[in-house]
């Protein structure tokens, strides 16, 4: 192509895309108001996962919908504000939830996820970040024989989609994990899986090579976009900077929303928050890879600040304060769990994780807007499938790419 692209979003996302952009000829220039990976890719469970392909609007939600909604568990809390002024939203969530839609998220998703994975690996190994890759999986634990049967569906899934997985019972999790403590009836080993020991450094590294590949990154707080004559510019904060360049790809997950209201584009999105703390453990207790509590909704991953204790879903509007009610709740079902010691942050972490009604990110060209293409709506898979988002939009960019594979992230199926 040979021309100027803008990638709005410094985030693991925007970063693969610019380095994918970069290797096709295009010359580049990176923009986000702070360094690169510092929003919602800094503070993630750093899982690359093979299972991700399970989508949460399942057909199972319809059965767990009257005990999600008495807004008191650990896994899922919602500001009922919020939740009204989004019923459109919620509404088609619900709807894509039928086994028809399923099918198709779940088949979509796992092709990303498939074309993601080596790409991470060439992307860690150019970095120098590769020593940062744990390829141990991770581990699915349930509490009761119950819990274990209602996850039929996500094990029936990851068989039909060849996910490796072993199932443990209690004196084998122990043998694999053994500072868990015996309150898991059984537990699913996801293998064939990675993750890393700090999400943060892999994003600053693959932003690092960005530049050494002679791409640019610039420090702007951008408040609109619009198209100017044949291009694009990305206007600042104060109104006297900007950048202008042939195309531009917006990346900027959960902020692509407000951003994209300046074309007149509405984004069916809606926000999954989620907060983070890091642990000491007791007498230098640890694990070797992230497990997920079902029951307790969270996920310990083992990293190098500690051990990151990372929350499930709040339903809230973007940029609301923080509430800590989620995290301590997590935190006290952790500690039945794990010798978890002391809190190692002064405050928790919160992000925020961009989610659309069919819970697959949208890769392409904006319908009705040359030159402006999206790459965004990853919810909680981000991290696992920037890769593959990134040579998707590259193949459309630049061969025009009309296999299969990009039909189920168009943009036009959602706006």
């Amino acid at each position: 192509m040979g021309k100027h692209v803008i990638v709005l979003g410094a985030g693991i996302v925007g970063v693969c895309c610019a380095l994918e952009l970069l290797r096709r000829g295009a010359r580049v220039t990176l923009v986000d108001r702070q360094a690169p990976g510092m929003e919602t890719s800094l503070g993630n469970a750093g899982v690359l996962a093979r299972s991700s392909l399970m989508p949460f609007n399942h057909p199972g939600l319809w059965g767990q919908l009257p005990r999600l909604m008495k807004n008191d568990s650990v896994q899922f809390r919602y500001r009922a504000s919020y939740l009204a002024r989004n019923l459109g939203w919620a509404a088609r969530f619900l709807l894509n939830a039928r086994p028809s839609v399923f099918k198709e998220t779940v088949k979509a998703l796992d092709g990303l996820i498939r074309l993601s994975a080596p790409e991470h690996l060439k992307l860690l190994d150019e970095a120098g970040a590769r020593h940062r890759l744990r390829d141990t999986g991770w581990v699915f634990l349930y509490r009761s024989e119950a819990a274990w049967h209602g996850s039929a569906l996500a094990r029936n899934t990851f068989a039909q989609y060849q996910v490796p997985t072993q199932t443990l019972n209690a004196t084998e999790l122990g043998e694999l994990e053994p500072a868990l403590s015996p309150i898991f009836h059984r537990a699913l080993w996801i293998q064939g899986s990675y993750s890393v020991d700090d999400p943060h450094a892999v994003v600053a590294a693959y932003a690092d090579l960005f530049r050494a590949k002679g791409g640019t990154f610039r420090r702007l707080q951008a408040a609109s976009i619009r198209r100017d004559g044949q291009g694009w510019t990305v206007h600042g904060a104060q109104g006297s900077e900007s950048v202008s360049a042939d195309q531009l790809v917006v990346a900027l997950g959960p902020w692509s929303k407000a951003m994209l209201k300046s074309t007149g584009i509405e984004l069916p999105m809606a926000f999954e928050r989620g907060y983070h703390m890091h642990y000491r453990g007791k007498d230098g207790a640890s694990v070797t890879r992230p497990v997920y509590d079902t029951g307790g909704g969270y996920v310990l991953s083992p990293m190098a600040r500690g051990l990151r204790l990372s929350t499930g879903v709040e339903l809230d509007a973007c940029d609301a304060a923080p509430r800590n009610t989620q995290l301590d709740m997590a935190e006290a079902r952790a500690r039945e769990a794990f010798p978890l010691g002391e809190r190692l942050d002064a405050a928790a972490w919160l992000g925020r994780r961009p989610t659309l009604p069919d819970s697959r990110p949208m890769i392409g060209q904006a319908p009705k807007h040359p030159g402006l293409w999206l790459a965004l709506g990853h919810q909680h898979i981000g991290f696992s499938t920037a890769p593959g988002t990134a040579k998707i939009l590259g193949e459309l960019m630049f061969d025009e790419g009309e296999a299969s594979r990009h039909q189920a992230f168009r943009p036009g199926r959602l706006i």
